[in-house]
This record gives structure tokens, sequence and C-alpha cells, in this order.
């Protein structure tokens, strides 16, 4: 079993508004954000046991970590607040797309898939061919396939209406 230790040199954290309901999670990350808490020699800080999902290099370890952030999912998957509560992060966009992949499998109900339309602009050899296009996911944008269900949870990744409160980050529900 591993944890993992993460680099806390680029982080400044001053008030976390969504883990107001946890105060020893508040306070720990106000340490981790402050400098306060216990780092090595490179910065790098070992998250406590208690918060960490054990990883043991297997598929199921997916599995484990979904089972962990959204226990009883089919139980609760009809709770907007269950649902918006909650939420896995990733760096990376490949793990990103293995999340989703594998959390819509759970959604109860049909799958609409969308498709993105891709062509690139003053490309008269055609050096960057349609195929080629749509296996790119640039940061910021959904994949090429982006398939969907009823009550999954997305997160906005643009501002389009400030005004009325859709910006980058907020939680939707379908």
């Amino acid at each position: 079993m591993s944890y993992i230790c993460y680099s806390m040199r680029h982080l400044k954290l001053v008030r976390n508004m969504r883990a107001k309901s946890d105060p020893w999670f508040v306070e720990y990350l106000l340490r981790v954000g402050g400098g306060s808490e216990e780092a090595t020699v490179d910065d790098e800080i070992c998250l406590p046991h208690d918060i960490c999902v054990p990883y043991i290099g297997e598929d199921s370890d997916l599995d484990t970590l979904i089972d962990c952030i959204f226990p009883n999912l089919n139980a609760n998957m009809s709770s907007k607040d269950y649902i918006t509560s909650r939420v896995i992060l990733s760096k990376q966009n490949e793990w990103v797309n293995m999340i989703n992949t594998k959390m819509i499998g759970r959604f109860h109900g049909d799958e609409m898939v969308y498709h993105s339309f891709d062509c690139a602009v003053d490309d008269p050899h055609n050096y960057y061919p349609e195929e080629f296009l749509n296996t790119l996911t640039p940061n910021g944008l959904p994949p090429h396939v982006l398939k969907l269900k009823i009550g999954c949870l997305v997160i906005l990744l643009r501002n389009i209406d400030s005004a009325n409160r859709l910006c980058n980050g907020t939680k939707l529900i379908i």
C-alpha cells in the first residue's frame, strides 16, 4: 500500500469555502496552504492515512476510489446535494477521461453520445485531417466523444454567463 506526497511549494490557501462542513479538514488545508504543515526538505507533505484511499496498483483501484468518494451511489444518484457535494479531481486528461467513463457507466439510463466537429482553418493540403484532430483533447475542452446520462454531474469549463453564475468550475447536473 502506498500513499502520495505532494509538493506544496506553489500552493497558497487562505480560505476554503467548500469545506465548511468539516472543520478538521478546513484547518488541515489552511495549515498546508499557510506553510505550517510539516513538510520534507523538498517541500512535500504526506497526507494523513485517514484521508487517503489505498492504492495497490490494480485495475480495481479506480473502483475503490469511486466507492469511497461516492458511497451508495445507486441509492443517492437522484439527490442533487449528494451529487454536487462530491468530486474526483485529476491533473491529467487521460485520468479524467477514465474516471468519467467509469462514472457514466455507473449511472442508470440511456447514454447520449455527442461528437465534436473538428476542422483546420486554412489547411488546403489537409495536413491536419479530421481523424487526427479528433484524437486531441486540449486542456479546458471536452473530448471528441462526450458521453452523458441524465443525473450525471458535469463541471463547466468556461465562463458562459457570469451574471447568472454560469462560471468555470460550476457543477451542473444533466
